[in-house]
Protein backbone atom coordinates (compact mmCIF):
# COMPACT_ATOMS: atom_id res chain seq x y z
CA UNK A 1 0.00 0.00 0.00
CA UNK A 2 1.49 3.03 -1.01
CA UNK A 3 0.78 5.81 0.93
CA UNK A 4 -0.68 9.61 -0.32
CA UNK A 5 1.34 12.63 0.15
CA UNK A 6 -0.88 15.64 0.97
CA UNK A 7 0.31 19.03 -0.79
CA UNK A 8 1.13 21.00 2.17
CA UNK A 9 -0.95 23.85 2.31
CA UNK A 10 -0.28 27.12 4.51
CA UNK A 11 -2.61 28.34 7.30
CA UNK A 12 -5.05 30.51 6.36
CA UNK A 13 -4.58 33.65 9.13
CA UNK A 14 -0.08 33.08 9.30
CA UNK A 15 1.57 36.03 10.43
CA UNK A 16 5.20 37.27 10.53
CA UNK A 17 5.29 38.97 14.19
CA UNK A 18 7.51 37.90 16.75
CA UNK A 19 6.34 36.41 19.94
CA UNK A 20 6.70 39.48 22.59
CA UNK A 21 6.38 37.01 25.27
CA UNK A 22 9.54 36.11 26.16
CA UNK A 23 10.85 39.40 25.04
CA UNK A 24 8.66 40.44 28.60
CA UNK A 25 9.76 38.42 30.22
CA UNK A 26 13.55 39.04 29.95
CA UNK A 27 13.00 42.55 30.36
CA UNK A 28 10.78 41.93 33.71
CA UNK A 29 13.82 39.69 35.04
CA UNK A 30 16.60 42.55 34.22
CA UNK A 31 14.02 44.96 36.42
CA UNK A 32 13.71 42.59 39.28
CA UNK A 33 17.04 42.46 39.16
CA UNK A 34 18.17 45.64 39.09
CA UNK A 35 15.57 46.73 41.61
CA UNK A 36 18.02 43.99 44.05
CA UNK A 37 20.98 45.48 43.49
CA UNK A 38 19.98 49.15 44.57
CA UNK A 39 21.87 50.04 47.64
CA UNK A 40 19.78 50.64 50.48
CA UNK A 41 20.25 54.02 52.29
CA UNK A 42 21.98 54.25 55.31
CA UNK A 43 22.49 57.99 55.53
CA UNK A 44 20.91 60.09 57.64
CA UNK A 45 19.65 63.64 57.64
CA UNK A 46 19.30 65.82 60.83
CA UNK A 47 16.16 67.69 60.93
CA UNK A 48 15.34 70.30 63.49
CA UNK A 49 12.02 69.71 64.17
CA UNK A 50 9.93 72.06 66.17
CA UNK A 51 9.60 70.71 69.99
CA UNK A 52 9.46 72.28 74.07
CA UNK A 53 12.78 74.04 73.40
CA UNK A 54 11.34 76.51 70.33
CA UNK A 55 8.44 77.57 72.64
CA UNK A 56 8.35 81.70 72.20
CA UNK A 57 5.09 81.99 74.26
CA UNK A 58 3.36 80.14 77.75
CA UNK A 59 1.10 77.20 77.03
CA UNK A 60 -2.12 77.93 79.13
CA UNK A 61 -5.09 76.42 79.85
CA UNK A 62 -7.20 78.06 76.66
CA UNK A 63 -4.94 79.16 73.92
CA UNK A 64 -6.26 80.99 71.09
CA UNK A 65 -5.28 81.06 67.94
CA UNK A 66 -6.43 84.23 65.93
CA UNK A 67 -5.87 85.28 62.04
CA UNK A 68 -6.43 88.31 61.04
CA UNK A 69 -7.87 90.18 58.13
CA UNK A 70 -3.66 89.94 56.72
CA UNK A 71 -3.39 86.61 56.85
CA UNK A 72 -1.20 86.88 60.27
CA UNK A 73 -1.24 84.53 63.04
CA UNK A 74 -1.54 84.93 66.45
CA UNK A 75 -1.71 82.79 69.32
CA UNK A 76 -3.43 84.54 72.43
CA UNK A 77 -2.54 87.78 71.27
CA UNK A 78 0.65 87.83 70.25
CA UNK A 79 2.05 87.34 66.15
CA UNK A 80 4.02 84.27 65.08
CA UNK A 81 5.00 82.77 62.22
CA UNK A 82 3.65 79.07 60.82
CA UNK A 83 6.45 77.43 62.00
CA UNK A 84 6.50 79.11 65.37
CA UNK A 85 2.87 78.26 65.91
CA UNK A 86 3.47 74.37 64.85
CA UNK A 87 6.29 74.44 67.57
CA UNK A 88 3.52 76.04 70.00
CA UNK A 89 1.16 73.32 69.09
CA UNK A 90 3.39 70.75 68.97
CA UNK A 91 4.51 71.49 73.00
CA UNK A 92 0.84 71.90 74.02
CA UNK A 93 -0.08 68.37 72.31
CA UNK A 94 2.60 66.88 74.47
CA UNK A 95 1.45 68.37 77.73
CA UNK A 96 -0.01 65.72 80.27
CA UNK A 97 -2.88 67.86 80.21
CA UNK A 98 -3.96 69.21 76.87
CA UNK A 99 -4.65 72.67 76.99
CA UNK A 100 -8.27 73.83 74.97
CA UNK A 101 -7.30 75.12 71.58
CA UNK A 102 -10.15 77.87 70.50
CA UNK A 103 -9.61 78.90 66.47
CA UNK A 104 -10.46 82.83 66.12
CA UNK A 105 -10.16 84.17 62.43
CA UNK A 106 -11.36 87.22 61.59
CA UNK A 107 -14.17 87.60 59.11
CA UNK A 108 -11.68 88.90 56.36
CA UNK A 109 -9.33 86.29 57.15
CA UNK A 110 -8.38 83.99 53.88
CA UNK A 111 -10.63 80.67 53.62
CA UNK A 112 -6.50 79.38 52.56
CA UNK A 113 -4.77 80.11 55.37
CA UNK A 114 -7.40 79.26 57.70
CA UNK A 115 -7.62 75.63 56.53
CA UNK A 116 -3.77 75.50 56.24
CA UNK A 117 -4.16 76.28 59.89
CA UNK A 118 -6.91 74.18 60.60
CA UNK A 119 -4.76 71.25 59.22
CA UNK A 120 -1.33 72.15 61.56
CA UNK A 121 -3.47 71.92 64.55
CA UNK A 122 -4.72 69.09 63.51
CA UNK A 123 -1.75 67.59 62.50
CA UNK A 124 0.48 68.52 65.77
CA UNK A 125 -1.58 66.16 67.99
CA UNK A 126 -4.16 68.37 69.19
CA UNK A 127 -7.47 66.52 70.80
CA UNK A 128 -8.78 69.44 72.59
CA UNK A 129 -10.17 72.00 70.05
CA UNK A 130 -12.87 75.03 69.60
CA UNK A 131 -14.11 76.73 66.86
CA UNK A 132 -14.71 80.07 68.34
CA UNK A 133 -16.97 83.45 67.86
CA UNK A 134 -19.07 81.80 64.94
CA UNK A 135 -22.27 83.27 66.28
CA UNK A 136 -20.72 86.53 64.61
CA UNK A 137 -20.74 85.84 61.45
CA UNK A 138 -24.54 84.37 61.21
CA UNK A 139 -25.72 87.03 59.51
CA UNK A 140 -22.76 86.76 57.44
CA UNK A 141 -23.48 86.97 53.21
CA UNK A 142 -27.52 88.28 53.74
Amino acid sequence: MRLRRMPYRRPPHTTGAMNMTPFIDVLLVLIVMLLLSIPIATHNLEVPLPGKGLVKFAVQAQNSVTIDRSDRLFWNGNKLSRDDLGAQLTAAAGLEDQPVIRFEPEALASYDRSAKTIALIKDSGIEKFAFVGNERYREFGR
